[in-house]
């Protein structure tokens, strides 16, 4: 295929996981202390959203499969020192740094609405109610890990920026129509 064939890479799931997920992040994030039920139903999609990525994971569609993009560390680190050098190759899917980061990102998104749930369930909300009993540590925790995801999505953008650049391909636009050029 030449560049002027564009490859579906993305399909629809994925597309509106990746959309839903920025929105939900973005208010659950906004929210955080003052529209708590907002912020916590924000939280439910999130970790709703999370649970459909793992099994989608396993039994989506090609480039959607963990199979295609999970990488071993020292292809990860191969990929990051070439990309360093602006030689990295070019994937139809997730390249291995990508790969790597939406590992981080789903692993830090589960932290990050687990400890909420706790949080919550020890002020006597959400599935945990009473079941949890010291709030303080669990919302510290829970705090850190949106953080963390926050610096996590802020890398993604910043890489998702330079890989387009490298490559020449609009990788947004390939995320919003599921095609990339051939």
């Amino acid at each position: 295929m030449t560049a002027q064939n564009p490859i579906r890479v993305w399909d629809p799931l994925i597309r509106l996981f990746h959309w839903s997920l920025v929105a939900a992040f973005t208010v659950a994030y906004i929210t955080e202390d003052d529209f708590m039920t907002l912020h916590v139903y924000a939280g439910y999609v999130i970790v709703g959203l999370v649970l459909f990525r793992l099994i989608w994971g396993v039994i989506g569609s090609r480039h959607a499969r963990f199979s295609d993009f999970v990488f071993g560390p020292a292809t990860v680190v191969a990929y990051l020192k070439d990309l360093l050098l602006h030689r990295a190759r070019r994937y139809i899917g997730h390249n291995p740094a990508g790969g790597a980061m939406i590992l981080a990102l789903l692993g830090s998104l589960l932290l990050t609405t687990l400890t909420g749930l706790a949080a919550y369930g020890a002020e006597g909300g959400g599935p945990l109610a009473s079941t949890v009993l010291a709030s303080g540590v669990f919302e510290d925790i829970h705090e850190f890990f949106a953080n963390f995801t926050l610096l996590l999505v802020t890398i993604h953008i910043a890489a998702v920026i330079a890989i387009s650049l490298l490559h020449g391909e609009n990788l947004i636009r390939a995320m919003i129509t599921g095609r990339k050029p051939g």
